[in-house]
């Protein structure tokens, strides 16, 4: 049976603490357990929702999402009832934090979508909202059709490169939608999930820039990114809402990002 892979599609908040304190990139993940799924192959998957730090491995609380499902040849199916939460890392804090999980069994060949689209997390330090979709593909029995259909979120990543099958050093390619249309010159923010790390070799900085890598779409909302080393890869696309929330009597704007995760295969 094939390397089965980390958990893993995460969708992505980003946090500005404060003018002198340090950016970190926050990602809603969903990261299935394998992303390709043969005929050799258990067809029973686990798939996990995390709200995390993925270069640094810090969790955060992650409430139950507000929709969890799965888009299999055009037909999307509620997988929210099927979640279950466990407790993750909690960085510098004693407790656990929470996240979801679930398994899936593959019933038919294709490809398997599954998005989220989580609860919105209020920022205190940027005095906003932040509600990022995510998605991740996972290919099952050789049929190859359905990973570039969008899933119909708020904001999502269509992929443009086939989301699986890739070997660390090729390149990913995406296009960005909001409300279904091309979002040009929108922010990307890119990081490794160190949790995925082949032979547990955990990527270590050199500086904060290298954290998180970013980028911006091109006037049709297209981005491409080389994925240098093996394990999972999150691209988080950052844009402003144009409906708001209420906190404390006071209408507070919203971060959406859509968060797409890749699997970079190691080369032998």
């Amino acid at each position: 049976m094939r390397c089965k892979h980390l958990l893993a599609a995460c969708s992505c908040l980003s946090v500005v603490l404060s003018c002198t304190a340090l950016s970190h990139a926050h990602f809603g993940c969903i990261i299935p357990s394998d992303d390709i799924v043969t005929q050799e192959d258990s067809k029973n998957i686990r798939v996990a929702l995390k709200f995390i730090h993925p270069m640094e491995g810090q969790y955060m609380e992650l409430a139950k999402p507000k929709q969890f499902g799965v888009q299999h040849e055009g037909k999307h199916t509620d997988l929210r009832a099927a979640l279950t939460a466990s407790t993750g890392k909690g960085g510098d804090q004693e407790k656990g934090l929470t996240f979801w999980q679930t398994d899936y069994t593959i019933k038919r060949p294709g490809d398997y979508t599954f998005y989220m689209e989580p609860v919105p997390y209020w920022e205190p330090a940027e005095d906003t909202f932040i509600v990022h979709y995510t998605k991740v593909c996972v290919n099952a029995l050789g049929k190859e059709e359905g990973w570039d259909s969008p899933v119909g979120l708020e904001t999502e990543i269509v992929p443009f490169t086939r989301p699986y099958g890739l070997w660390a050093g090729n390149v990913f390619t995406g296009q960005v939608l909001v409300q279904g249309k091309p979002a040009p010159f929108t922010e990307v923010e890119i990081e490794y999930l160190n949790e995925s790390a082949v032979n547990a070799k955990e990527i270590v900085a050199p500086s904060d820039p290298f954290v998180t890598q970013t980028l911006k779409t091109d006037a049709k909302g297209m981005f491409s990114y080389v994925m240098p080393w093996p394990g999972w890869w999150g691209f988080a696309a950052l844009n402003t809402a144009d409906w708001t929330v209420k906190k404390d009597g006071a209408e507070k704007p919203v971060e959406i990002g859509a968060v797409y995760w890749v699997f970079a295969t190691p080369v032998p």
